[in-house]
């Protein structure tokens, strides 16, 4: 008899959106992350319908993202939100009759009910065209939706706990036997070995799903990939609008200006094949100057690297051909089933990301229907926790908390919203004032939220609680971040009001 009846490896959002779609099944699951959630993301934060895949003729792709992005909206409203991007035109891009063309068989393909849909604006008036520099007169404007990618992963798993899964983080498979109809799993964390046994193994380490394979697992890797680096960067905010900018540029590549934790502006990504470990990717100098001097084409205010206050990358699974750049290189994903007779069964997923992580799920356990018990499909109407309030709600709940913790500044309220949602009361409690939240590290940050963080989302660390279940690294002072670290390492404040 196995312990579980499925064992996921991988704890970004493919292995999380599988333990919580096998969870709420009634499979009993159970997933190993070698680091903390997300700690491996590659840092996107738009989702939409994907004007590359108009351009690619990829038309049931894009229908399935916008669908998926909408449903997005309704079961996370407070991670995902509606966001208009604004794609400046040039001399280099097609005629503007052929973009209005584009983005009408855009909305008509994608049919989305939820969003707007594009239309052409004059760049000459408005804020959309006041940080361009004058030579952009128009563009087009259509909808597409940001998300807080780490925290879409650490909830995800949030809910597939809450259902029966046990979420391992810190936790390293060091070896995987078949042992007739059972896997065998060896796991490390942090030097205390145990063994677990599965009847169901899932690959979905991403960018390591290989050396998974190849040094754990023991098979050959049937599929073809190749890793992606995309790096980002983060300036201080560069428009006062809520749009954002999406770039056409003469080399092919597509970035973005995001509107990014309130004071900042996000850019990127900048992709370059990555042949080296996924652990030690790096943004590189001139990297950082390929997105400044990007941003530096179409912003009236020129984009320094001086400038840039944070930049992160991470690796990204693709497929590809020989000859073909890596900004076309495909998203698919791909699941590969190695059953034998009368042996355990092996699912491998090749790629995969955030709009479609739900569908991706699915195809597994739809894969894997003859060796777990049978639930249907589930996720598609559930909102993951804190989310169980309209998608456009978000007002009237920051209204609710300010009523409610009126001592907090608006800022802070809709940071505490958009982080947990109806869940807030879970962090604040009954407190009724600051001091009643334990420390404080920054103008934001309590000890309340933290111990929550500790208890309720496996943070470990100062950067788990900094820059994955929040971005508050890029505001919180070095002293700050310090005593933060030395209040995790005491174990926490475990007499807030949330308790």
């Amino acid at each position: 008899m196995a312990d579980f009846d499925l064992a996921v490896v991988g704890g970004g959002i493919i292995g999380a959106g599988i333990a919580r779609d096998a969870a709420g099944r009634g499979i009993l699951t159970v997933l190993v992350e070698q680091d903390d959630l997300a700690a491996a993301t590659s840092g996107t934060t738009l989702i939409h319908g994907g004007l590359r895949q108009l351009r690619r003729s990829a038309f049931a792709r894009m229908r399935q993202m916008a669908a998926d992005c909408e449903v997005l909206l309704r079961i996370a409203p407070h991670l995902v939100r509606p966001l208009r991007l604004v794609l400046p035109h040039h001399e280099g891009l097609l005629p503007p009759w052929q973009w209005q063309l584009r983005l009408l068989l855009h909305d008509w393909l994608c049919g989305q009910t939820l969003l707007p849909g594009s239309c052409m604006v004059d760049l000459s008036h408005g804020d959309a065209g006041v940080p361009l520099k004058r030579r952009f007169r128009i563009g087009f404007e259509f909808s597409g939706c940001r998300v807080d990618n780490t925290r879409l992963v650490i909830l995800t798993a949030c809910d597939a706990a809450e259902r029966g899964a046990l979420i391992l983080t810190r936790t390293r498979l060091v070896r995987a036997d078949r042992e007739g109809p059972v896997w065998r799993l060896a796991l490390n964390a942090r030097g205390h070995r145990r063994t677990v046994t599965a009847r169901v193994l899932v690959n979905a380490s991403g960018p390591w799903v290989t050396e998974v394979m190849e040094r754990v697992i023991r098979v050959a890797n049937p599929v073809r990939t190749r890793l992606v680096k995309a790096s980002h960067i983060v300036v201080p905010r560069l428009f006062d609008h809520d749009r954002a900018y999406m770039f056409h540029n003469r080399d092919g590549r597509v970035v973005y200006a995001v509107p990014y934790e309130r004071d900042f502006t996000l850019i990127g990504p900048a992709e370059v094949a990555w042949d080296g470990h996924p652990a030690a990717v790096a943004v590189e100098p001139d990297e950082i100057t390929y997105l400044c001097r990007v941003a530096s084409v179409y912003f009236r205010e020129p984009v320094e690297p001086q400038r840039v206050v944070h930049a992160f990358a991470g690796v990204r699974v693709r497929h590809s051909g020989t000859g073909v750049p890596p900004g076309e290189w495909r998203h698919d994903r791909r699941l590969v089933l190695d059953a034998p007779a009368r042996q355990a069964p092996l699912l491998t997923v090749h790629g995969g990301e955030i709009p479609t992580h739900r569908r991706i799920a699915e195809a597994a356990l739809a894969a894997l229907a003859r060796h777990l018990p049978f639930a249907a499909p589930w996720t598609a109407r559930v909102p993951l926790p804190g989310g169980d309030f309209p998608f456009d709600g978000i007002e009237a709940l920051v209204r609710r908390a300010g009523g409610l913790w009126p001592f907090l500044g608006d800022a802070s309220l809709r940071r505490l919203v958009a982080a947990h949602g109806t869940r807030l009361d879970e962090v604040l409690g009954q407190a009724a004032s600051i001091a009643e939240l334990g420390p404080c590290f920054g103008d934001e940050l309590t000890g309340a939220e933290v111990g929550h963080l500790m208890r309720r989302e496996w943070a470990r660390s100062s950067d788990d609680v900094l820059w994955r279940r929040t971005k508050l690294g890029l505001r919180i002072a070095p002293e700050m971040q310090a005593a933060l670290a030395q209040f995790i390492a005491a174990g926490g404040f475990s007499e807030t009001a949330a308790e």
